[in-house]
């Protein structure tokens, strides 16, 4: 993403802006808490307050710049809105999410939102469970938090 996404969803391009939006865009984790964004911030030198943090991921949101989740206990996630749908699977032991899309999964949505006179406008899966000990699903990116 660039300052252009920010012109784009309406925001002013702002330092603390672009080194959030920089840093959700090349983190290797997707899924990050705004605690995480502000301590990665702070390591790497930026003066950048948590307030600001939490300021700029809120205004990120409200523009489609990101999307929020709760997985954890309530505790809110952000990853970068790339336009692509997916569905999330949470470990409830370790945190660990990761990202999947199911083309079988989604037709079966859309027969039942039919069967029912109902139109999807949007939507969300979460699976919660754990993974086995001796699972790798290196197919996927581990997005532990």
């Amino acid at each position: 993403m660039e300052s252009s996404d920010l012109k784009k969803a309406g925001l002013k391009v702002t330092l603390p802006r672009m080194k959030i939006l920089d840093l959700l865009a090349r983190s290797p984790e997707r899924h990050l808490k705004a605690e995480d964004i502000y301590r990665i911030l702070l390591d790497s030198g930026e003066d950048i307050a948590l307030a600001t943090v939490y300021r700029v991921l809120t205004q990120f949101e409200t523009a489609g710049l990101v999307t929020r989740h709760h997985f954890d206990g309530g505790h809110a996630v952000f990853e970068l809105n790339d336009g692509e749908h997916h569905d999330h699977l949470v470990d409830i032991k370790t945190g660990r999410v990761v990202e999947f899309y199911d083309e079988v999964i989604e037709k079966r949505q859309q027969e039942i939102a039919r069967e029912h006179g109902f139109t999807i406008t949007e939507h969300t899966m979460i699976l919660y469970g754990h993974f086995d000990a001796d699972s790798d699903d290196s197919s996927v990116p581990d997005n532990a938090d």
